[in-house]
């Protein structure tokens, strides 16, 4: 077992590594900027006029949906990184030097949380150009913020855990894409859950990326007065069970990827 302040140590001199790394390939940064872009654009301007609320502005009711969806789709990043440092071995040096086998995975993951943190400037940036305002507490908005960092998190130790056990960049983006999609789109993140069909409404009604989206939207003081509450416990109490997801997320994720990490440094 790692001592815990050695394996935070060596994982937040990994995490520099990475970050060092975007500032030298801006063409990650590029698409962390423009895919929240490009989502905000598309789904303001393109979709938004064909999708009806019962009270509110779409533009503003869609925000805060993508805030979840691009930082789910932007946890593909730790897997496609991981898996590109096995392809090219770099793995293979880490494995060299002493420090704490969780390192190299906890350090990912962290190095993520500020390329979510770019991604969440600039489509806070891109959603108040086309409407969208924080109008509940600067406190409520903070915890917004934190809320959707550490759910992003929790999800790069998926992404982790896939990157590490396909070892190809390939692989990793269609695996995760194939389950990223469904889980994403099948939520209340661009449409309200009750316009969905009976099947797919209770879906996204205890979908977390719906429990994450609902509490996004109530933190920043987005949900226009007189909506009907909903239905499903999972929404009525979405900070509670979103932090229940991230806690699940990251027992069970975190323990396989530093055990897979550590299966492919033995061989």
């Amino acid at each position: 077992m790692e001592p815990l302040p050695l394996a935070l140590a060596d994982g937040m001199t990994i995490a520099r590594r990475n970050i060092i790394r975007i500032r030298r390939v801006p063409e990650i940064a590029m698409a962390a900027v423009v895919q929240p872009v490009f989502m905000i654009v598309m789904f303001g301007y393109v979709f938004g006029g064909s999708i009806q609320l019962a009270s509110g502005n779409y533009r503003e009711f869609m925000v805060g949906g993508i805030f979840a969806l691009v930082l789910t789709f932007g946890a593909v990043f730790t897997g496609a990184g991981l898996a590109e440092d096995m392809t090219n071995g770099v793995m293979d040096r880490f494995r060299t030097l002493p420090m704490a086998r969780s390192a190299v995975v906890l350090g990912r993951a962290v190095s993520d949380v500020v390329l979510n943190s770019l991604s969440l400037v600039v489509m806070g940036v891109v959603g108040y150009a086309v409407g969208w305002r924080i109008r509940g507490g600067l406190i409520d908005a903070a915890t917004a913020v934190v809320l959707l960092l550490a759910f992003a998190f929790a999800l790069s130790w998926v992404m982790a855990f896939v990157g590490l056990s396909v070892r190809s960049v390939e692989v990793v983006n269609n695996a995760a894409m194939t389950v990223i999609f469904p889980v994403t789109f099948i939520a209340n993140t661009i449409v309200p859950a009750e316009n969905l069909p009976a099947v797919l409404q209770t879906i996204a009604e205890w979908n977390p990326v719906s429990s994450v989206t609902q509490a996004t939207r109530e933190l920043f003081g987005n949900i226009p007065a007189g909506t009907p509450e909903p239905a499903a416990w999972s929404l009525q109490h979405p900070v509670v069970y979103t932090l229940g997801w991230i806690a699940l997320i990251i027992a069970v994720f975190a323990p396989l990827s530093v055990r897979k990490y550590n299966q492919a440094a033995t061989r």
